[in-house]
């Protein structure tokens, strides 16, 4: 047998192996875009252990890799912020950081008004 597995269990699998969050969106997501072959088994969907490993030593190259590819051992991993996602770098940029709504309130209050949204009531 192929070493058949649900959705959740190759999720299950894939974070241990990559040792790196693997959600069942991302396993419906190489299902569906044809990165991975589905099977069927008595109508639910199953994948192969063998093809979901194969797919990830092709594909999966993790930043550090990518970037000893570029600059060889000529990066300082401290100053690197690696262990951040993205998304927590750029809180300044996508508005999501507190300093851009106290900001907002300072300003609305320089003209006779404090606005406050409706989640600080």
């Amino acid at each position: 047998m192929q070493n058949l597995m649900t959705i959740k269990e190759a999720s299950i699998w894939a974070t241990k192996y990559l040792g790196k969050d693997v959600t069942t969106s991302n396993i419906s997501y190489l299902i569906q875009y044809g990165r991975i072959p589905k099977n069927a088994d008595n109508g639910s969907v199953v994948v192969s252990r063998f093809d979901l490993e194969k797919y990830y030593k092709d594909h999966y190259e993790t930043k550090a890799d990518r970037w000893k590819k570029q600059l060889e051992d000529d990066l300082n991993w401290e100053l690197s912020f690696s262990e951040y996602k993205e998304s927590e770098t750029t809180k300044h940029v996508h508005r999501l950081h507190p300093y851009k709504r106290v900001k907002k309130r300072i300003n609305s209050a320089r003209f006779g008004k404090i606005l406050v949204s409706p989640k600080e009531r």
